[in-house]
């Protein structure tokens, strides 16, 4: 009945033979860092680094080595803007008293995100490993199951969406 509609679609497909997307690549929002700092990386490292120290006071050889490798992997897989984001909406739901869980599953093995409080589990204490959580031999974004209040959920949502675009 539409013999145009056809025709549109295909004036439409014409235009589009150029485009690439790639569906390798992830796309997380921008993190705001603070001036001193000049690379989000940088700025991980500096919050990994304080939260052991305020945790333990005087860290452990061995946590500052996990804590390095950990690190580098993080870097090596572009994942440091997803840890700080993630750390921040955790942060913020705990200044509001939201309750939130302590960690599970494989992110409860990264002393990283033990570090900037993504976690409350020390994966050191437990031998809990990294490697199920994030390896360079697996090119997945890393999974972090966050428990929030089923009440108050919605407000962390809200916060995510206004701090880091609804898309």
């Amino acid at each position: 009945d539409h013999p145009e509609a056809v025709q549109h679609s295909m004036d439409i497909a014409e235009r589009c033979q150029n485009i690439n997307l790639n569906y390798e690549n992830y796309v997380v929002p921008e993190f705001d860092i603070p001036e001193s700092f000049k690379t989000t990386h940088e700025y991980l490292v500096h919050l990994s680094n304080k939260g052991l120290k305020d945790k333990l006071g005087d860290v452990p050889r061995h946590y500052i080595e996990r804590l390095e490798y950990e690190l580098g992997v993080i870097k090596s897989m572009d994942f440091t803007t997803y840890f700080l984001i993630v750390s921040d909406y955790i942060a913020w739901a705990r200044s509001q008293n939201i309750p939130v869980g302590p960690g599970r599953g494989s992110a409860a093995g990264s002393l990283v995100a033990w570090s900037i409080g993504i976690t409350n589990i020390d994966p050191l204490k437990y031998d809990l490993m990294f490697e199920r959580f994030l390896n360079p031999g697996r090119k997945s974004m890393p999974d972090i199951d966050t428990d929030f209040c089923k009440d108050r959920r919605d407000e962390v949502i809200n916060y995510v969406k206004n701090k880091y675009n609804k898309n």
